[in-house]
């Protein structure tokens, strides 16, 4: 008798390990079956990007029973903002998310999203970038070796510096900026009688630190994940432009992945955008109480007339940079921002 339950109860506990539950088991899949997808950028991780690329891996993981791991490398970890894309087409990462202007250097339209003023909200980002401008940028991409997946927003940009109060254009003159290497940014600031200089993100810090430069451009959730209230006493709420990033994998290992890792990857990428669109603006709105909180900066919200001295001062940007991509490109995008 007592052998008999025995057997019985063995019997039991064998069968609710092999069919018991329903969830997978993680450490079942063998290394050997493992893929693994390097995902690099160049911001901390408590920022936009970095918690929706942390978000991003979990749900691979959890949708693919550890089949996929996604490895995440925030703060220029692996790469800069100045070589991740280079980095990405020789297949070095498998992905990235660079922010639009750093892919002005491999296709000279990126340039338009820095136009200052060019958007009033973010429905006009969506429109371009779903529009046959963003049509036309995401085909250029594919051509040199880098699928496109998803968009990610994260807000618009405001100046900080070190030397007082920005109001008008002419209180930029002598004054020096760190921007993204972008062309259209510089003759912004060369009309308001300012320099740009382009460092990569994580020297930001270290050349307002020392006064090498004067001041920056950036969202909320970047000034303070690299703690530039510490170094930058001014700032103004101007959102004269709008930064966003293309999250980027390398065409080659795209095509190489199963069609339905392929879906898969989408359908989370897709649940990721969807939360970077129902939490940046918190994130940043968050960042800002804390930076206005620690006393340590002064804010100034851009009036009205404040804004359309600024824009007018700035106007001729879009004609330098109709010189570089076409009077007709420019035109087009601003159709497309304002829903025209």
């Amino acid at each position: 008798m007592r052998r008999s339950l025995a057997w019985l109860i063995l019997f039991t506990m064998l069968l609710a390990a092999c069919g018991g539950s329903r969830h997978p088991d993680h450490e079942q899949v063998s290394p050997n079956e493992r893929i693994v997808i390097k995902f690099s950028h160049v911001v901390a991780e408590n920022t936009p990007k970095g918690l929706a690329a942390r978000r991003f891996a979990a749900i691979m993981k959890e949708r693919t029973g550890g089949r996929v791991e996604v490895q995440v490398f925030p703060n220029s970890q692996l790469y800069g903002d100045g070589e991740e894309v280079s980095r990405l087409r020789s297949n070095d990462v498998q992905m990235i998310a660079p922010s639009l202007s750093n892919l002005s250097d491999w296709d000279p339209l990126w340039q338009v999203f820095d136009l200052p003023y060019l958007f009033d909200d973010e429905q006009g980002v969506d429109r371009v970038v779903t529009g046959s401008t963003g049509q036309q940028l995401y085909a250029g991409l594919r051509r040199l070796d880098m699928e496109p997946i998803a968009f990610w927003q994260n807000g618009f940009k405001h100046f900080t510096n070190s030397r007082g109060s920005l109001l008008l254009p002419d209180q930029f003159k002598g004054l020096r900026f760190r921007t993204q290497p972008s062309p259209v940014m510089r003759d912004a600031l060369r009309l308001l009688g300012a320099e740009s200089s382009y460092r990569t993100f994580d020297a930001i810090y270290t050349a307002l630190a020392s006064r090498e430069l004067d001041g920056q451009e950036n969202t909320p959730s970047n000034m303070y994940s690299k703690r530039i209230y510490e170094v930058q006493p001014y700032m103004t709420l101007s959102s004269h432009g709008y930064l966003g990033y293309v999250v980027l994998v390398n065409a080659t290992f795209w095509n190489s992945l199963p069609p339905d890792l392929r879906e898969t990857m989408r359908e989370a990428m897709a649940d990721t955008t969807q939360w970077v669109r129902e939490n940046a603006a918190r994130l940043n709105a968050e960042a800002l109480e804390r930076i206005e909180a620690g006393g340590k900066v002064i804010i100034h919200r851009q009036t009205v007339n404040e804004r359309e001295f600024w824009r007018q001062a700035m106007e001729p940007a879009y004609r330098l940079a109709g010189e570089r991509v076409g009077a007709d490109a420019v035109a087009r995008v601003i159709r497309e921002a304002r829903g025209e």
